[in-house]
């Protein structure tokens, strides 16, 4: 009888496999923005469920949640690569190679031992070819985007209807998927369920909001000191504190940097004290909004944030730590479950 079931179930089974198959390859070109909206439609349902019951029209809520918080993400996106590209471009055209080092020169050699005195041009030199090096990579980058503006426009276009329909239908999608649970399995679901809540929480409260929380200060405080390009400087500055280990210190360094070889000493020191702010407010805020939910081991978001962007471009700083969260959520999950196991056994 069994052998029957079997012989029955070959032929859809093998028919579910294929479509399956086909169905991914034609969505692959897009996958990385469907994913995408998941994880925005994540957080988007908390702010179009308050909206709905107010508005009353599920669709006018998630469609004005959408403007709320996806559209200036967009924008700040493209005003990002624009401001980075003005300024690689204005860095690369005042010649690093003829830049006037004179003050730098003078404020090494005064503090360096003589036998480094032979050391320092070589060291400048290097300094601004790296850095000019990385400039011209980025607006390589940026032109290359700009190229592929056509491609951009459609996944720009799926991420909006992915994250509507997701904020939607998420409820409808979660239990069509409970539906093929089977009954013994359904405990183990459920921690599941609740362990990547709290490992997405984890994240978007404990890593994103305190890169946002940085990053305004810091631009705030770039403005105050007087630094042109304060903005971009501030949303470089969030983006680098997401990334563990990094943190703030690439900016307010390149600036402290910046203004010795400007020979603006005062705003030198300031900038670095104020750097060193930042990096101890991390210290302070980041345990304080994740404390309540999972611990995520540094390693796991360290290897997201690097490695995201080379499998899915730019939004991979966004995807990566994400997809690698909720991996570590269904191992802890089935660990939890392996243990009540063994108990039950005991």
């Amino acid at each position: 009888m069994n052998i029957e079931k079997y012989k029955k179930l070959t032929i859809p089974l093998l028919i579910l496999i294929i479509l399956l198959g086909l169905s991914f390859g034609i969505i692959t070109p897009v996958l990385d923005m469907i994913i995408l909206g998941a994880i925005f439609a994540y957080g988007l349902r908390p702010l179009s469920k308050k909206l709905e019951s107010k508005l009353r029209f599920q669709s006018v809520s998630v469609v004005i949640s959408i403007i709320i918080v996806l559209i200036p993400l967009i924008i700040l996106i493209i005003y990002l690569l624009m401001q980075t590209a003005d300024f690689a471009l204005g860095f690369i055209n005042t010649n690093v190679n003829n830049m006037d080092v004179n003050q730098l020169n003078i404020f090494l050699k005064e503090n360096l031992p003589t036998t480094y005195h032979s050391y320092i041009d070589t060291i400048i030199g290097e300094f601004y070819t790296i850095f000019s090096n990385a400039l011209h990579s980025v607006l390589n980058y940026i032109i290359g985007l700009i190229k592929s503006i056509p491609y951009i426009s459609l996944e720009i276009f799926v991420l909006f209807f992915s994250t509507y329909y997701f904020t939607k239908d998420g409820d409808r999608i979660v239990e069509y998927i409970e539906t093929f649970t089977p009954e013994d399995k359904k405990e183990f679901f459920n921690e599941l369920y609740f362990q990547i809540d709290n490992v997405l929480k984890s994240i978007f409260f404990g890593h994103f909001l305190t890169a946002v929380i940085l990053g305004i200060i810091a631009g705030v405080g770039y403005f105050l000191l007087g630094y042109p390009y304060a903005l971009f400087l501030g949303v470089l500055t969030g983006i680098l504190q997401l990334i563990p280990i990094f943190g703030p210190w690439p900016i307010y360094t390149v600036l402290f940097i910046w203004d010795i070889l400007s020979g603006n000493y005062v705003r030198a020191v300031i900038v670095l004290f104020f750097g060193f702010f930042l990096s101890l407010s991390d210290m302070y805020i980041r345990p304080a909004l994740s404390s309540k939910y999972a611990d995520i081991h540094p390693l796991i978001l360290f290897l997201g944030f690097v490695s995201g962007p080379l499998v899915f471009g730019i939004v991979g700083f966004i995807v990566g730590p994400l997809l690698l969260g909720i991996t570590y959520a269904v191992i802890k999950s089935y660990k939890i479950s392996l243990e009540k196991k063994k108990q039950e056994e005991n």
